[in-house]
């Protein structure tokens, strides 16, 4: 039997990644729908590539989440994006809409968590044996989530050249780190974007090097506790490893994507139907996007997998 393949937007990631990559587009109307516009490139393209059996949305929602709660300076460096991107989120709501996608969020948790929550609940044996998840973003966060099921589309440059992430090329990218290390590198080096701290003083190669000989954070305390880390670990990474520990467990705590969001999920709303082609037509038609129109598949039973 074939696997059945659902596809996850990381709609959030794709309308910042399109916001910054697109010059100023207006709608008849006069609205600047530059986001929307460069969002739905990649989301025709990403079917055209995948051709998927289901689609989901994922969206963040305003406000703090739990990591905000446990870590106020969590994010606090990062520049808030324009009201004029924040504005377009509606839009691209309404236009996964008439496309019959379905759209999960979670007031607390970022978008991340939502992503890692449905990839989880689909890989479930209750709800299908064969499933193959690919998520579609354009921030690399999404790699943690890599298995032998799930794999992450992503931008490489702009918003037409794209790579696919599976297992082996999470690991060339990360010099032989593999998709379920990633939480515990985050924690080592810390992650400047979203300020976590990690541990002071250790930088990406360490960390990789650390991970690479003793396979996960856990394990690298145990040998310094256990006193065998001896000609295993130099002296003064030991000493910071050891100042350090309780900023490093912290760390991986607020890296860590929580899987088990109390969302309303099912695979079979996700399941691509029969596209309102006239429909979608009448909203291009709207926001001025009349070269899309071409890319719609030219037939009236069309379906999302059908690009």
């Amino acid at each position: 039997m074939d696997k059945k393949r659902l596809v996850i937007i990381d709609s959030n990631a794709l309308v910042h990644r399109a916001f910054h990559a697109l010059p100023p587009l207006t709608s008849p109307k006069g609205d600047l729908v530059n986001a929307v516009y460069g969002f739905l490139l990649v989301f025709l393209k990403a079917l055209k590539d995948l051709r998927p059996d289901c689609v989901a949305a994922t969206f963040d929602l305003p406000g703090p989440t739990f990591r905000d709660k446990i870590y106020q300076e969590y994010k606090a460096k990062r520049v808030k994006a324009p009201d004029e991107l924040y504005l377009q989120i509606p839009i691209t709501k309404r236009m996964l809409e008439v496309f019959g996608v379905p759209v999960f969020e979670k007031q607390g948790f970022e978008a991340d968590d939502v992503i890692g929550t449905i990839a989880k609940n689909a890989k479930r044996k209750q709800i299908t044996p064969e499933i193959e998840i690919i998520i579609v973003t354009g921030d690399l966060d999404a790699l943690r989530l890599v298995d032998k099921n799930t794999k992450v589309y992503t931008l490489k440059r702009g918003l037409s050249e794209t790579v696919v992430y599976d297992e082996q090329l999470v690991k060339k990218r990360y010099d032989g780190l593999i998709p379920e290390q990633l939480t515990d590198y985050r924690a080592l080096r810390g992650d400047p974007s979203d300020n976590i701290p990690g541990v002071t003083g250790i930088g990406p190669k360490t960390a990789i090097g650390l991970l690479k000989r003793f396979g996960s954070l856990d394990n690298i305390y145990r040998v310094i506790e256990s006193g065998e880390s001896k000609d295993l670990i130099p002296l003064r990474l030991e000493e910071k490893l050891i100042a350090y520990k309780e900023q490093a467990l912290f760390s991986r705590a607020l890296a860590e994507i929580n899987t088990a969001v109390p969302i309303d999920f099912t695979l079979a709303q996700c399941q691509c139907r029969p596209l309102d082609r006239e429909k979608i037509i009448k909203i291009f038609q709207e926001f001025g996007f009349y070269s899309l129109i071409k890319r719609l598949p030219d037939t009236a039973q069309a379906k999302l997998g059908d690009f």
